[in-house]
Formats: C-alpha cells, sequence, structure tokens
C-alpha cells in the first residue's frame, strides 16, 4: 500500500472514527441549514416585494424543473466524487489529479449543454407542466437567466463535491455561507431598491452561485496538499471519466426519480383542496429539517468509507458504519419527539388557519414516528456507495422510494381515496428499502469477506 505525508495527517484514516465523522458532519449539516435559508429568504423576498404571481413563478414550475436539473447534477458529481477519494485514501496522486480535472470537465461540458437545451426548451417544458398563462412569462425570463448562469451552478457543486470527497467538509461550507449572504443582499437591492422584478432574482441567484463557484475554485487551486489543481489541465480523462459516469449517473437518476415521483404526489394531494395543500407545504418546510440532518449523515459516510476502503482499513469501514447509523438512529429519535410534542405551536408559526393545523398534524402524526426507518436507507446507500457499490443501492432506492410511491398513488389509492391512505406509501417505501438494503448490505459484506479469505 502506497503512503505518503497527506496521509500521515489524514484523519479520517488514521483518527478516532466517532470524533472525525462529528467533526466531517456538522460542518455538512450547516450547510445544508444555509442551504434551506438562502432558499427560504429567496421566497420570502419574492413574495414580499413583487406578491403571489412573482413566488408562483419563481418557485411553481421553473423552481421544480430547476430541482430536476440540479438535483440530477449533484447526485451525479457526488457518486463521481468517490473516484477522488479513493483515490485520495490510498494516496494516488495521479489518480486524484485526474479524477479531479475530468470531473471538472464534465461540469464544464454538461452545462454549456444543459444552457442549449434548457434555453431552447423552456416554454415547451413550462407548458407541459400545466404553468398558469398569467405565469408563463416571469417563468421563461426567470428560467433563461437561470440557465444562462447553470455553468456557476455546476462548477460550485463540483468543487464542493471534490473537497468532500478529500475531506474538507468546512470550505465548501464557507461558499454556501458567502453565496447565502450576497444572494440576500443582492435581492432585496435588485427587487426591493431597483425595481427589477423576476429577472432581480434570477440575476441574484446567477451572481451569488457565480461567487461561490470561484471560493471553491479558488480553494482547490490554492490546496496543492490535496491535488495539483491547474485551469489549464481541465480535460477529459478516458478510463477516469467512465469510472465517474459509472459511480455517477446512477446518483443522479435516483435525484431525478425522487423529483418526478414527489412532484406526482404533490398533485395527488392537490385534489384535497387548498387546506391539504397549504398543510402539506407547511409540513413539508419542518420535514425539511429532519432530511437535512439524515443526508448530511450520507454525505459524511460516503466520504469516510470511500477513503478508508481506498486505504484498505475495512475495519475502519465496518465499525464507521454501525458508529455513522447509531448518529442517526438517535438525531431521528430526537427529530421525531421534537416534531410531535411541539406541533401545535409549530403549524402556528406558518399558519394560524385551524382547518389547515388540523390536517398537519395527521400528517405528521403519521409520518414522524417512521423517520428512524429510513436511517438504514440513508447510511447504508452512502457507505456502499463509498465502497464504489451504486449499481444494486440505486436498483433498490430507486424501487422500494419511488417506483413504489408512484405505483401506491395510481394503483392503490383509487381503492381508497383518502389523505391518510394516500400519505401511508412514504412509511411503507421507507421500511420496504430499509429492509432490501440490510438484506443487501450483509450479503456485500459477507462476499467481500469470502472473497478476502481466498
Amino acid at each position: 500500500m502506497r503512503t505518503n505525508a497527506a496521509e500521515k495527517t489524514n484523519e479520517i484514516i488514521h483518527g478516532v472514527i466517532w470524533k472525525q465523522l462529528l467533526f466531517f458532519f456538522f460542518p455538512i449539516l450547516l450547510g445544508s441549514f444555509f442551504q434551506q435559508l438562502y432558499n427560504t429568504a429567496d421566497a420570502v423576498i419574492v413574495g414580499r416585494f413583487l406578491g403571489k404571481e412573482a413566488l408562483a413563478a419563481v418557485g411553481g414550475s421553473a423552481g421544480m424543473i430547476i430541482a430536476l436539473i440540479v438535483g440530477f447534477f449533484t447526485g451525479l458529481t457526488s457518486g463521481a466524487s468517490v473516484i477522488v477519494s479513493q483515490f485520495f485514501g490510498c494516496g494516488d496522486k495521479k489518480g486524484v489529479n485526474n479524477s479531479v480535472h475530468t470531473l471538472y470537465a464534465l461540469s464544464v461540458a454538461g452545462s454549456i449543454l444543459i444552457t442549449i437545451i434548457g434555453i431552447a426548451t423552456t416554454r415547451m417544458s413550462l407548458a407541459a407542466m400545466n404553468t398558469p398563462q398569467e405565469l408563463m412569462e416571469d417563468s421563461i425570463l426567470y428560467l433563461n437567466i437561470y440557465y444562462g448562469g447553470i455553468f456557476f451552478t455546476f462548477i460550485y457543486n463540483t468543487g464542493s463535491a471534490i473537497l468532500r470527497a478529500l475531506g474538507d467538509s468546512k470550505r465548501p461550507l464557507y461558499s454556501l455561507i458567502v453565496c447565502c449572504i450576497i444572494n440576500i443582499i443582492l435581492d432585496l437591492l435588485f427587487i426591493g431598491v431597483l425595481g427589477m422584478g423576476v429577472s432581480g432574482a434570477a440575476i441574484a441567484t446567477v451572481i451569488a452561485q457565480a461567487i461561490s463557484a470561484f471560493m471553491v475554485t479558488w480553494y482547490l487551486l490554492r490546496s496543492p496538499h490535496l491535488c495539483q489543481f491547474s485551469l489549464r489541465r481541465i480535460r477529459f480523462h478516458g478510463a477516469t471519466l467512465r469510472s465517474e459516469l459509472l459511480l455517477g449517473l446512477p446518483g443522479g437518476m435516483q435525484y431525478a426519480m425522487y423529483s418526478i415521483s414527489n412532484i406526482i404526489i404533490q398533485a395527488a394531494l392537490n385534489t384535497f383542496g387548498t387546506d391539504t395543500a397549504a398543510a402539506w407545504a407547511a409540513y413539508g418546510k419542518m420535514d425539511s429539517l429532519f432530511w437535512m440532518v439524515s443526508s448530511a449523515c450520507g454525505l459524511a459516510i460516503t466520504t469516510f468509507v470511500g477513503q478508508n476502503y481506498g486505504a484498505g482499513q475495512m475495519h475502519r469501514v465496518r465499525k464507521s458504519i454501525r458508529v455513522c447509523l447509531w448518529m442517526d438512529l438517535g438525531v431521528s429519535v430526537f427529530m421525531s419527539l421534537f416534531f410531535i410534542v411541539l406541533r401545535i405551536p409549530l403549524f402556528h408559526i406558518f399558519i394560524d388557519d385551524a382547518a389547515v393545523v388540523e390536517i398537519g398534524t395527521q400528517m405528521l402524526w403519521m409520518m414522524t414516528p417512521f423517520y428512524a426507518t429510513f436511517v438504514l436507507t440513508e447510511v447504508l446507500s452512502g457507505a456502499l456507495r463509498g465502497m464504489g457499490d451504486v449499481i444494486i443501492p440505486t436498483i433498490i432506492t430507486v424501487g422500494g422510494i419511488c417506483v413504489l410511491r408512484i405505483a401506491w398513488i395510481f394503483l392503490a389509492v383509487p381503492l381508497c381515496p383518502t389523505l391518510s391512505f394516500t400519505l401511508v406509501n412514504y412509511p411503507l417505501s421507507w421500511i420496504l428499502t430499509s429492509v432490501l438494503f440490510l438484506i443487501y448490505y450483509i450479503y456485500r459484506m459477507k462476499k467481500m469477506k469470502s472473497f478476502s479469505s481466498l
């Protein structure tokens, strides 16, 4: 096994597991918090200054399209960056450098492709989503400006994924904090002072993303102890690109399927009326806090396992997975109790309508007690991804989460069209997917143990 100076100081490989997981986890968690703050503040400013039509234009169909595209690319880069962490873990400097430069080349090429296709199909895609006519022009304007600057969004996500793969979860956090603050300031300036409307919101987002993209890229350029990154060396390395796509595309498809299934469920819930839609929106804001924490566990274990797996330290891989499972389980139980105990005042933060609050608490009682059942899915899928195993985990996730939910909406709900029966698909999908992941993980570990003993 190759060693170098960087590996000797790499605490992910040599440090106390629970401490290093926490050190790596908290910056990711804070980053997720600022991402939520970023999205919420953007919506509040647009809604307060420009009204409900502008808010719907920015956060409605246009927002769903953006979430689908960015989610796909985020999943792709998160999966592909596992190659970076494995090379870094085994001390292969050439492998690290080739994978980093290939990922950047992929983000550049991908952003150019999406910009061209996106602008050419904006009106068609919005029409396909039944966007109201009075929102169409503002939605087209917002999307086209966003597409024009999507290069910076892709670069930021790529740079952040690479830094996390190299064991640095703090600098992506710093970049996101700066991005969030700048976006809020520019929103207030462009919308509140200069009266630029929806275009001001889009331009503010692009500028903020550009600054964050510059920051993560600058960090990589100034971190020779992590990799020898140079803008002039950005290009595709054939073998590395194939490996990154093999690991990244399943993750991207998984994110895309999540978005599609959520759109379908949202459409089903809309049939129960405005009160239900409002209750679901309010609950969604609370629910996102849990997924923010759980996703941070998944991202942390992916890098941790990736580097230790690359270094050949399977005992640390197995122990870190156990530690992370207990961490995520503790968070899940705490969050469930927190939401249940404070359910009424939490809903009143968003709305005072008694009917909406009643429906929302019904949703909360159905969902939050089952948060703990998703722990196995989040942690084990992240761990398997860190070991380069993405195909079967993606099939399990897409089948157990996405396909089951869509099938439930179209096949089961018509037999019993009630709110409770519609929402029960969430805990059912969590339980089924976690059971499948546990079975596959045990099989995978036994197979690896048998292979190593040959």
